[in-house]
């Protein structure tokens, strides 16, 4: 009868995962790396696959957010304000039956963000 050995996570696979989680790569592939099965990496290294992902998504929101409010990219900007702000586009009827011209307009029926 042969015992089998306890997975023991060693330092470098915990970066690598938290890393590759970030990045969203599937937990299916994720645990090809340490040779595990998911339900084992999920067991193992589900700190990891959580924090990945949060630290990755802070990171972008972070980026996204300077782009909008110091790098002057409108596209940011108008991204940010849908998003988080419950913004969306509006056709508004021109005179003389021209395309409507888009303008941006709050959403009244959106919940309110609390940050």
């Amino acid at each position: 009868m042969s015992q089998e050995v306890a997975f023991e996570p060693t330092e470098e696979q915990r970066r690598t995962v938290r890393a590759m989680s970030g990045y969203g790569v599937s937990q299916d592939d994720i645990a090809t790396l340490p040779k595990v099965s998911p339900k084992t990496l999920r067991k193992h290294f589900g700190h990891e696959l959580k924090r990945g992902s949060i630290e990755a998504t802070a990171k972008v929101g972070q980026s996204l957010f300077r782009m909008a409010t110091e790098g002057g990219s409108v596209a940011a900007a108008i991204f940010w304000m849908k998003a988080r702000a419950g913004w969306r586009e509006k056709q508004v009827p021109t005179e003389g039956g021209r395309s409507p011209a888009p303008s941006m307009v709050p959403n009244c029926g959106a919940a309110s963000v609390n940050a």
